[in-house]
């Protein structure tokens, strides 16, 4: 590394550790993108005002797992899913990450004067097909009517309560330099599915959501690299880059991405290109990030691989000791970028 690089990493490892402060006059798209935006929101905030013990994606409770989260998306329907069908999996996979069995789920309803009765017909089954597949049950919930105007069909808010596993202990503070980073599938799909869904951009080709549960998954990671299985986390928005900035950052570590290694399907990879928008950016909901320790690494990776959805799974790289708190992406020529967290809303409305 030249001395000219050595000084860029320093002073951006330098800001990055700064506490974040939300100065924000108003909020824009950007705080729901899942990038600088809400992160300063979140920890500069949210988190101080509330008190809140975690950040992970759900809080433990006496060996019960908790949490919840609201989907507003953009048609509702999309190829390969639709907003029911999101809220069910989006929750589950926030207790399947925190190393939770999903039992239960509560559903609220925010419904639009004028949605038709048939779409909302649709939804409903669309959140029973989904519940039933996740083996979840829904055992209660809330439904809203606002007027005309002031919602986009539909807003859906999920509260999922889980069961703890035993085999492994998921701590986003855990990681340790050389621990192996895996990826379960494509990235990159659900997001570029929302842009063709809308037709913004005049851009065609067949791309299909990849929302489905991740508790499979994780399973099979818990039980192939069960204590060795260091921190697992879904890359809903702000895609790949923005879970790795988080979890280094918490961790105190650094971050080596092999950028020829990152799975990508071609047509996903031919709208980025056009757009010019980073794959790792993008958002996923059905593809999880797990760091395991280098000997169960192998193992874990095949498990992961024979979990149903995943047969495109990868190791992508490798956890650092330094520069703490950046991801470094090693480029097919050969050189090194950093790979910040999202900035902006190149995508809203997408989970």
């Amino acid at each position: 590394m030249s001395t000219r690089e050595h000084e860029a990493l320093e002073l951006i490892e330098r800001v990055r550790a700064r506490p974040p402060r939300f100065r924000d006059p108003q909020i824009t798209m950007a705080h729901g993108a899942g990038g600088k935006a809400t992160w300063t929101l979140i920890e500069g905030l949210l988190a101080p005002a509330l008190e809140l013990e975690t950040l992970a994606d759900a809080a433990a409770v006496d060996g019960l797992a908790l949490t919840t989260d609201s989907f507003v998306v953009k048609p509702l329907r999309f190829p390969g899913g639709s907003i029911g069908e999101l809220a069910v999996n989006g929750t589950v996979n926030d207790l399947a990450v925190a190393g939770a069995r999903p039992v239960a789920l509560t559903l609220s309803l925010i419904l639009e004067e004028g949605l038709p009765a048939e779409e909302l017909r649709a939804e409903i089954e669309a959140i029973a097909a989904a519940a039933a597949a996740a083996d979840v049950r829904i055992v209660g919930g809330d439904t809203k009517v606002v007027e005309r105007g002031r919602c986009d069909g539909m807003y859906v808010t999920t509260t999922g309560l889980g069961r703890l596993d035993g085999r492994g202990r998921l701590d986003p503070t855990a990681l340790r330099p050389g621990d192996r980073i895996l990826v379960s599938g494509h990235v990159g799909e659900h997001g570029v599915a929302i842009m063709l869904a809308r037709g913004e951009f005049e851009l065609a080709g067949e791309v299909c959501s990849d929302t489905r549960s991740l508790w499979p998954a994780v399973d099979a990671l818990l039980e192939a690299a069960g204590p060795s299985l260091r921190c697992v986390r879904d890359a809903t928005r702000g895609g790949v880059a923005s879970v790795l900035n988080e979890l280094v950052n918490a961790s105190g570590v650094a971050a080596l991405v092999r950028e020829a290694a990152v799975p990508v399907a071609p047509p996903v990879v031919g709208a980025c290109e056009i757009l010019g928008i980073d794959p790792l950016y993008v958002a996923n909901e059905g593809v999880l990030v797990a760091f395991v320790a280098p000997e169960a690494a192998d193992a874990a990776l095949a498990a992961l691989r024979g979990a149903g959805g995943c047969e495109h799974a990868a190791e992508i790289g490798v956890v650092e000791s330094a520069p703490p708190g950046l991801v470094l992406v090693e480029t097919a020529f050969g050189g090194r970028r950093v790979m910040d967290m999202l900035v902006g809303d190149p995508l809203p409305r997408i989970c």
